[in-house]
């Protein structure tokens, strides 16, 4: 009994982190995971950062994968090195702006590889990029750009273009998502049958 258990829930928690089976289609996404659109849905009510911003960040940054780090470094093209950056899990935040996060939600327990508190950051930098530079929650060219580079360094985005490069990527995959949406949101909003 206790092994039956133990693989119950093993299983359970492989199917919570595993990565969906069509990472480009938003519907597809929220039928194999109807908790993740709970808590982009909560995200998208308490910052305003539209759910397919938060699906376009994800799926340029790690494409949902929960354990997504950035390539070693490699001395000699062989022997494993440092990463390039302490980046981590869905949103791929950094411990310092991680650590800011926290501290100024007061939430504590927030894991970066936890997809709701992953949405729940996305809301809170671009709720920030909106106060800080100006930049529409509806503007995912630029928002990724800050997203990207960083408050501080958004202003020198235009001589980078590998960024400009990406962030097209995600303004393009963020109409795609939004389109998506809008064709499954029926289907979505009527699933009342988990109430958590």
């Amino acid at each position: 009994m206790k092994k039956i258990f133990i693989l119950i829930c093993l299983l359970f928690l492989s199917s919570c982190t595993s990565i969906p089976k069509n990472t480009s289609d938003g519907c597809s996404i929220f039928s194999e995971r109807y908790l993740w659109y709970k808590h982009a849905k909560k995200t998208e009510q308490k910052w305003g950062t539209p759910i397919y911003l938060q699906l376009a960040i994800i799926k340029m940054e790690s494409d949902f994968d929960w354990l997504a780090k950035p390539k070693r470094h490699k001395i000699f093209k062989v022997i494993p090195y440092r990463r390039a950056s302490s980046s981590l899990g869905y949103s791929q935040a950094i411990k310092g702006t991680w650590k800011q996060y926290k501290n100024e939600t007061g939430n504590k327990l927030a894991t970066r590889t936890r997809f709701k508190d992953s949405v729940d950051f996305i809301g809170w930098y671009t709720n920030k990029s909106e106060k800080i530079l100006k930049i529409s929650k509806k503007d995912s060219f630029r928002q990724y750009i800050a997203y990207h580079e960083g408050w501080g360094n958004y202003k020198n985005y235009k001589n980078n273009q590998k960024v400009i490069l990406l962030a097209k990527k995600v303004q393009k995959q963020s109409n795609k998502y939004k389109t998506q949406l809008n064709n499954c949101k029926n289907s979505l909003t009527t699933r009342k049958y988990i109430i958590f």
